[in-house]
């Protein structure tokens, strides 16, 4: 068994629940190719390796399959992502290596095999064509195989060729089909180490996602929260939900975001669930993190000239589809509507201070069409007619 880990007293409170810590398909890849270094030099067995994530936190890892070939050596080391919910966790990943030449400076070469996904998209960090192992990986999979090079005192090249068996069908769960990475999973971390739930992790998704629509022309975002939203959007507005992205609850992370990265525009189709939340001003709509839904129903019913006896039954609602089922009785949903959107309108205004266009339609999964802010044609006519990129 290996030495005891600096993430065995790692830990993080979410929900009043203490979650273990875990460590990255980077951090997998770099002990892993250490291990099968030392091997191919040193010719004795491994059972255990030590590796200095680059958040400082040392992991000691069980070294796996270990297999000796007439050119090189290939192991695996386990993914453990703590108490994260990760589709890779306790998947083995392979550093298979050999000898091999220089090539000037250059010692180390890597490249992906089987469940190691591809790059068919320009915009991402890698290039086309290239294996989807992210920069901070590779530096430590280079640093980690250096190590091993110099105790040894060998001068020549390594060739380290990483897999994940089963990589393939686990990526289709990832972002990686959408960012067009095929045939496998990507090699990530920046620190080495899985934070559970992360919210940092899910923010850095959504901006990989914008980068790499930003580098490859586009203006406009076409943005829902979730899948709601994906399935209105194809059978309710006819557009491809391919073109679009989603945000999750982060409404104001992913404005911020849009500003930074130089659009012009971002229109958002979401369930009125979500987006009344935003008529309020609360940009992360999570309902840990406020709700009120009931309460801006109620409110905009009263602008929009509803009475006392309707606006006490929409704050007895649970649910806001069952709030609008009040509101259509009355026949008020075209002014509670247009309250709504406007409100949802200087929200992001406010959030962005004007910086781009921010526009919404806004739906329910009973009623259909709800309604939409004054721009939000303009923005949506981007995508009637486009191919998907």
């Amino acid at each position: 068994m290996a030495r005891k880990n600096g993430l065995e007293d790692c830990f993080v409170i979410k929900e009043n629940k203490k979650l273990r810590l875990g460590y990255t398909t980077g951090s997998c890849a770099a002990a892993a190719a250490k291990a099968a270094v030392s091997m191919l030099l040193g010719e004795k067995a491994v059972s255990e390796v030590e590796l200095l994530t680059p958040k400082g936190i040392w992991l000691y890892l069980d070294v796996e399959d270990i297999q000796r070939t007439e050119n090189g050596v290939s192991c695996a080391v386990r993914k453990d992502g703590g108490d994260d919910p990760d589709v890779t966790d306790g998947l083995l990943v392979y550093a298979e290596v050999s000898l091999c030449e220089t090539e000037g400076e250059k010692r180390v070469f890597l490249d992906g095999g089987t469940g190691i996904g591809r790059i068919t998209k320009p915009g991402l960090e890698q290039p086309v064509g290239a294996a989807a192992i992210n920069r901070v990986p590779r530096q430590m999979i280079e640093e980690a195989v250096l190590s091993v090079c110099g105790r040894f005192s060998y001068t020549g090249g390594i060739q380290v060729i990483l897999s994940i068996p089963g990589g393939e069908e686990v990526a289709k769960r990832t972002f990686n089909p959408r960012l067009g990475i095929e045939g496998g999973l990507s090699v990530l971390g920046t620190s080495g180490i899985v934070v559970p739930m992360s919210e940092e992790a899910l923010i850095a998704s959504i901006r990989l996602e914008m980068e790499m629509k930003r580098k490859n022309g586009a203006e406009i975002l076409l943005i829902t929260p979730g899948n709601y939203g994906a399935d209105f959007l194809k059978d309710g507005l006819r557009i491809d939900e391919k073109q679009s992205m989603k945000c999750s609850n982060y409404v104001g992370e992913t404005l911020d975001l849009a500003v930074e990265l130089g659009f012009r525009g971002v229109v958002f189709v979401a369930h009125i669930g979500k987006f009344v939340k935003v008529s309020g001003g609360i940009m992360n709509t999570h309902s840990r993190q406020a709700d009120a839904r009931a309460e801006l129903m109620c409110a905009h019913a009263i602008r929009a000239g509803a009475d006392l006896e309707t606006a006490r039954a929409i704050l007895d609602t649970i649910t806001t589809e069952e709030a609008m089922e009040i509101i259509r009785e009355k026949g008020l949903q075209e002014k509670v509507m247009s309250q709504m959107t406007e409100k949802v309108h200087a929200s992001m205004q406010h959030r962005v201070a004007g910086a781009m266009k921010t526009e919404a339609v806004l739906f329910s999964n009973r009623f259909g069409y709800l309604g939409e802010t004054q721009g939000a044609g303009e923005l949506l006519a981007h995508f009637v007619q486009r191919k998907t990129v």
